[in-house]
């Protein structure tokens, strides 16, 4: 169980990694642009590039943000509960959004089978969407596969 924990740990990693590239990309070319704009030049389709770039660093981000615990966390309820009501309730989270990303992962292929299809690009660059589209659908599988570890740790009693 421990490699599959490894597994899942670095593709999130590896992820988290490509998210803070995208981030990094998306303020120097904020930046750039506002100069640009500020001596009448601006840069050609950045909102469009921002905004796929977006869907990249929150989508890229999840998996290992949710590994490391760092999302806000509402603790304060669960603190008041005996260990066992703790665990049923991590559980039934857990399984809860094992089911939603399923979902959107699922539809967010779909998607991103159509866009493919159709030859959807953005209006001003005429960047193909589907890539991005097919990236945050892995995403939500990866983010699965996370919870899927957390459920183990859960049942294990190693669980934060």
């Amino acid at each position: 169980m421990e490699r599959i924990f490894d597994l899942v740990l670095r593709v999130s990693r590896i992820f988290h990694d490509i998210a803070g590239t995208a981030l990094t990309v998306m303020m120097c070319l904020t930046v750039v642009d506002v100069l640009g704009r500020a001596g009448g030049h601006p840069i050609l389709g950045t909102y469009e590039m921002v905004g796929l770039l977006g869907v990249i660093v929150i989508g890229f981000g999840i998996p290992f943000t949710s590994w490391t615990r760092s999302h806000v966390y509402m603790e304060f309820v669960l603190d008041r509960l005996p260990q066992n009501a703790k665990d049923i309730m991590n559980l039934s989270t857990r399984i809860l959004c094992i089911v939603l990303f399923v979902f959107l992962g699922i539809n967010l292929f779909q998607i991103a089978v159509d866009f493919r299809i159709s030859g959807e690009v953005s209006q001003t660059l005429k960047l193909p969407i589907y890539p991005v589209t097919y990236g945050a659908a892995v995403c939500c599988f990866i983010q699965c596969f996370v919870f899927m570890c957390e459920i183990e740790k859960i049942l294990r009693g190693k669980h934060e």
